[in-house]
């Protein structure tokens, strides 16, 4: 174990500049002192690990060293291989490339290991879209796909509520999410998510006029139809942000529900999942089960309609109490359900 948390130290501070000790801490997942004793270690080993000290400072290699303790072990190789999603490789246009990259890392491993993609491939496959769904690639994919590698700029034509708009996007990156691609771009500074089968039309944006500076030195940049990207940018952070936004903005409205606790076992699997535990949760702090061990919750829902379409699944389970017409309507359905089965 602290061999490889060792080996895993030496290739962090091969990989960056510099590092300091809460960086590595946090990255190999112990204390600082941790830290401080395992660089201690390296030293003796021979490994030259330099401390800068200051409030600046932290732990660099020296002297160009670069480590050969770059194998790879037969997890390590299988995890590789299952790094990406098939089909979402194929949908970008980047198949060919993917083969290539894996043959390419096949043919590096040791004679032992060189299965690990057919042994990997055989025990786990990744499967992106969701059930009863005949996804249909987005025609446009490939196309942003490139410039989101190559960071360039795009124009665009997208329908937004049934009306075309154009769009000048710097596009950050994809999102695959329940086999539905997004597009993280920035327009005018501010991040912004798109949904790439709504695209109508893309190009590259058209590079930049302007005067080449004294001593004929061409710029580097937005000339090119590139732009520079923002390194503080964090794609699964951004997603993870905007997709708990999203969930938090389509419920606007609320039920009161009166649950047994077979309903309060249930609710997270009819409902939203985030909001049925933060009702079970608010209840439970608030006032708890009543003496027949049901407990009262007050749930945000997206509608009146779409509880009710939900809330049936729970059965005798939960019973609505307010609103009023809500309540209504699960009465009638439930003596309609009554005389079907009397």
């Amino acid at each position: 174990m602290r061999a490889a948390r060792l080996i895993k130290m030496v290739l962090l501070l091969q990989a960056r500049p510099s590092m300091t000790a809460a960086e590595l801490a946090r990255e190999l997942e112990v204390s600082e002192r941790t830290v401080a004793r395992d660089v201690l270690s390296l030293s003796e080993a021979g490994v030259p690990v330099y401390a800068d000290r200051g409030r600046t400072g932290g732990y660099r290699l020296i002297g160009g060293y670069r480590t050969s303790l770059t194998g790879l072990g037969r997890s390590e190789a299988e995890a590789l291989f299952l790094s990406g999603v098939p089909t979402a490789l194929r949908e970008m246009g980047w198949a060919d490339a993917a083969s290539a990259a894996r043959l390419k890392v096949s043919a590096a491993l040791l004679p032992g290991l060189r299965d690990a993609a057919t042994g990997a491939a055989q025990r786990f496959h990744l499967d992106a879209p969701g059930w009863y769904q005949q996804p249909e690639p987005p025609e446009l994919l490939p196309a942003i796909a490139e410039a989101v590698r190559d960071d360039r700029r795009i124009t665009a034509r997208y329908l937004r509520k049934g009306t075309e708009v154009a769009r000048e996007l710097e596009p950050y990156g994809l999102v695959l999410k329940a086999g539905v691609w997004y597009l993280a771009a920035r327009v005018a500074g501010d991040y912004r998510v798109y949904r790439v089968d709504r695209f109508t039309a893309v190009a590259a944006a058209a590079a930049e006029e302007g005067t080449t500076p004294a001593g004929g030195i061409e710029p580097a940049g937005p000339r090119d139809g590139r732009f520079d990207r923002d390194p503080s940018f964090d794609l699964p952070a951004f997603w993870a942000e905007r997709a708990a936004e999203f969930a938090r903005s389509i419920l606007r409205a609320e039920v009161v529900l009166r649950l047994s606790a077979d309903g309060v076992r249930l609710l997270p699997y009819v409902t939203d999942r985030a909001a049925a535990h933060e009702a079970i949760a608010r209840a439970r702090a608030a006032a708890g089960p009543d003496a027949q061990g049901r407990l009262t919750v007050t749930l945000a829902v997206e509608s009146p309609e779409v509880a009710y379409a939900q809330l049936l699944a729970l059965g005798p389970e939960g019973e609505v109490l307010a609103p009023a017409g809500l309540r209504e309507r699960m009465a009638a359905a439930a003596r309609r359900m009554a005389a079907g089965y009397g």
